[in-house]
């Protein structure tokens, strides 16, 4: 019981960053929960999943997933309709690092796609995850 009394603080202490950490990791990025590599690969594999790079064309070109299709973020609505065809489609999207794509997930979702996905980590997640990238322009 001293050792409580004396060291209250940093229990508190441990405990706050304790639920934090806890809080932080169910939510995932962007308060999004987003699908580790490896998830996305068995959704495209399994369930046809549909990859979204939302970066600007020249980063695309430089690496993406394979059989991703580039629509850029600022594009996103006003582009949408090209997409109409995959509301009921599994839809993974894909940004640098993972944060922006959360945010373009709730966008989508308020549009009416439902089985929207963030790719945790972006396309730097998956790089250092070894998976494969396309470098240049889907024709």
């Amino acid at each position: 019981m001293e050792f409580i009394r004396q060291n209250i603080l940093l229990i508190f202490l441990a405990l706050g960053s304790g639920l934090a950490w806890l809080v932080l990791t169910m939510r995932g990025a962007g308060g999004r929960t987003g699908l580790t590599p490896t998830q996305a690969t068995l959704l495209i594999n399994r369930e046809n999943a549909q990859v979204i790079d939302l970066r600007g064309s020249e980063d695309y070109a430089g690496g993406h997933l394979p059989e991703s299709r580039n629509i850029p973020l600022e594009q996103l609505e006003a582009r949408a309709g090209d997409l109409d065809k995959l509301k009921d489609t599994q839809l993974i999207l894909v940004c640098q690092n993972g944060t922006r794509s959360a945010n373009a997930c709730r966008q989508l979702e308020k549009l009416g796609f439902g089985r929207v996905n963030n790719l945790a980590g972006g396309i730097s997640g998956w790089r250092a995850a070894g998976l494969p990238v396309r470098k240049g322009t889907k024709k």
